[in-house]
């Protein structure tokens, strides 16, 4: 895999896994402060593989010798969903002019 997917991929997850724990407090209270997150999409073994070991280097190079690291499996993403609300086709469209 790519490092420019690698990366895309866990920007992606680690937005989706912020949303979730603003949503879920309960969730989030059980990951103790200042610690490492890995995400392990079940999904994606070779990307759950690769962030293991990125945590696993990041833990011996880590100022913080510590650290709690905390992963956290999922199965997969649920497809994107819109959130527009009451959407209306206009007709004739509506087209500023200047």
């Amino acid at each position: 895999m790519m490092s420019d997917e690698v990366i895309e991929k866990n920007l992606t997850y680690s937005f989706e896994f912020s949303l979730y724990v603003l949503q879920h407090p309960e969730f989030a209270s059980q990951i103790p402060r200042n610690s490492r997150i890995v995400l392990l999409p079940g999904d994606d073994p070779e990307l759950a593989q690769l962030n293991r070991e990125a945590a696993e280097t990041a833990r011996h190079l880590d100022d913080e010798p510590n650290r709690p690291i905390v992963y956290v499996s999922f199965e997969r993403l649920a497809p994107a969903r819109s959130r527009l609300e009451h959407p209306r086709l206009l007709n004739p469209p509506l087209i500023a002019t200047r």
